[in-house]
């Protein structure tokens, strides 16, 4: 197996740049989550790994073997991978086992050694009895199975999903995490998996490469993302939490009582801070101000501060806190972040 290795890849469309520069390792056998908002360029950057897009920059390798640059491109059927689609895209006058053997078929595999690649496949993800149905016979979550069933029968070492769970209910979708989480380790291959939801990014990928109007903002794992992102665009964009102005507070971390008194301050420049609601304590000592709303989240209620100069705190309480009564918030700690150039 081999890393698959993007350097300064483009991509432009009439007068968008739809992915710019984008430079990003995946190494061999991870589990890697394209992750942000529509438009982003996450899609558009798995269609050019594909290689259903042509690139204008840059070039995508794997291993030694180049894939795309502006002037080679190694089409889909040559580069060994496979796709499952948030549409499925199953043959519908198929059975289940046909759809999956069929790439097996269009290379020529036939007789015993397409019986056993399509009968492992199937159990593999739980479908055997299932192989001589129709696809419109089966759920949602069966259908995605199957079109995942059809990348292992091709023992690709590199499966690229867009947006595969979209289209289910969140029961089915949670459980299709379990599924691609067990297959990702039976199988060792390399996955590749656009989302724009941030839980699913969290819950499968090793690492995530978080995606801005075609730019790469950061690439990390799901912890760090969550507790040093880098800008405040990415801390409003991952978990909940408040991003409140401060004058003068450094990058990275800021002890709570530094940041309070820092709350004070009206002189000065003031950069971006992200505080996450379970550094936020009410009903101590610390900073004035005034419960705006109050919502039950099952384990916690969410209250929602209003302080001083127009700023919120957004904080995680046991109790409900009454809307429009004057409380105290102690912050424990806070993150100093760069401002997004817009």
């Amino acid at each position: 197996m081999a890393d698959l290795i993007l350097r300064g890849v483009g991509k432009r469309y009439a007068d968008a740049e739809a992915v710019d520069g984008l430079d990003l390792t995946i190494p061999a056998g991870a589990f890697v989550a394209l992750l942000g908002p529509s438009g982003c360029g996450k899609t558009t950057t798995l269609r050019m790994l594909a290689g259903f897009e042509s690139i204008d920059a840059g070039q995508i390798t794997l291993g030694d073997r180049l894939l795309s640059s502006p002037d080679a491109h190694v089409p889909p059927e040559h580069r060994g991978m496979g796709m499952v689609f948030q549409s499925y895209a199953l043959w519908p006058h198929m059975s289940v086992a046909q759809n999956v053997g069929y790439a097996l078929k269009l290379r020529g595999i036939r007789a015993a050694e397409y019986d056993r690649r399509v009968r492992e496949a199937l159990e593999s993800v739980h479908l055997d009895e299932y192989a001589d149905a129709a696809p419109q016979d089966l759920s949602g979550g069966q259908r995605q199975r199957v079109a995942l069933a059809r990348c292992l029968a091709s023992e690709a070492k590199v499966v690229l999903l867009d947006e595969p769970l979209a289209n289910l209910d969140r029961h089915l979708r949670a459980s299709m995490e379990q599924a691609f989480r067990e297959l990702h380790r039976r199988t060792g291959a390399t996955f590749v998996y656009v989302t724009h939801d941030q839980g699913e990014a969290m819950a499968l990928a090793d690492r995530v490469a978080v995606m801005h109007q075609g730019r790469l903002v950061q690439w990390a794992t799901p912890e760090e993302l969550y507790q040093r992102p880098r800008t405040d665009w990415l801390a409003g964009f991952i978990g909940k939490g408040s991003v409140i102005e401060v004058v003068g507070q450094p990058l990275g971390h800021i002890d709570g009582q530094v940041l309070m008194d820092a709350l004070d301050c009206t002189e000065g420049p003031r950069v971006p801070v992200l505080v996450r609601p379970q550094h936020v304590g009410l009903n101590e000592r610390g900073v004035a101000g005034e419960v705006l709303d109050c919502v039950f989240r099952g384990e916690h209620y969410e209250v929602l501060i209003g302080l001083s100069g127009g700023r919120q705190l957004l904080a995680h309480h046991a109790a409900p806190a009454e809307i429009g009564r004057r409380v105290t918030a102690r912050i424990s700690r806070g993150w100093g972040l760069e401002r997004t150039e817009h």
